[in-house]
């Protein structure tokens, strides 16, 4: 455990843990409640946890990268919308009580966890490791948490996939999107980090401009053009 010694590296896996704990009480506990207002309830928990715990710690670099994360989620509402008004691909669960457009509230920060998860591995692997290995890693993170949250949060659910090709509970067609998102993310932040805030708000916007664009085209090449449907 001789990463655990780095004091950010230390704080990064135990605010996880926590989290982990958190949502799995949350989630997994009978309750009253829907599972889309207990996912609001995760969702909020970690967004406020990161700061918190960043700025008591004095993980200046982990605001930063919340930030970004964080306004990225935001945005991420777009694709998803598009993705399940318009695509008709993608469903949310029946309980949903606040939403944006066609998409849960919760979505809204949904993506800052995975995010703000890709974007620190990234940097980490950038500061001990050679540069050529950082995007093939990220790219492997990206596909493994990614992956997972397609294979698994439609049994909550979470949201899940309708009327397209699958492996197991995954879409056939959002795999390189997904890749691509979170390699994207890392290598903006990666650019911008350093920056005003106002360019890190249309770095953002860039990235899920990029994402959008990835996820209907795949759509189209996969759905349209090689199965025909």
């Amino acid at each position: 455990m001789k990463g655990l010694k780095d004091p950010s590296i230390r704080d990064f896996v135990y605010v996880h843990l926590l989290f982990a704990a958190v949502a799995a009480a949350v989630l997994l506990t009978p309750a009253m409640a829907g599972i889309s207002a207990r996912m609001l309830v995760v969702v909020i928990a970690y967004n406020v946890m990161i700061p918190l715990v960043a700025l008591q710690r004095g993980h200046t670099e982990w605001v930063r990268i919340w930030l970004f994360a964080f306004a990225l989620s935001i945005l991420q509402i777009w694709p998803a919308g598009y993705l399940s008004a318009e695509l008709g691909v993608l469903a949310f669960p029946d309980d949903i009580f606040l939403m944006i457009g066609a998409v849960p509230a919760y979505m809204a920060g949904f993506w800052a966890i995975p995010l703000f998860t890709i974007i620190y591995v990234g940097q980490f692997v950038q500061k001990r490791w050679a540069d050529k290995w950082v995007f093939a890693i990220v790219s492997a993170i990206s596909l493994a948490i990614f992956g997972t949250a397609e294979a698994t949060l439609w049994m909550l659910p979470v949201w899940y996939a309708v009327g397209v090709a699958m492996i197991g509970h995954v879409a056939v067609y959002i795999i390189v999107p997904d890749i691509i998102l979170g390699l994207s993310t890392y290598i903006t932040f990666d650019i911008i980090r350093e920056r005003p805030l106002w360019m890190i708000a249309i770095a953002a916007v860039l990235v899920m401009i990029l994402y959008l664009g990835c996820a209907v085209l795949s759509f189209f090449m996969i759905e349209r053009v090689l199965l025909g449907t």
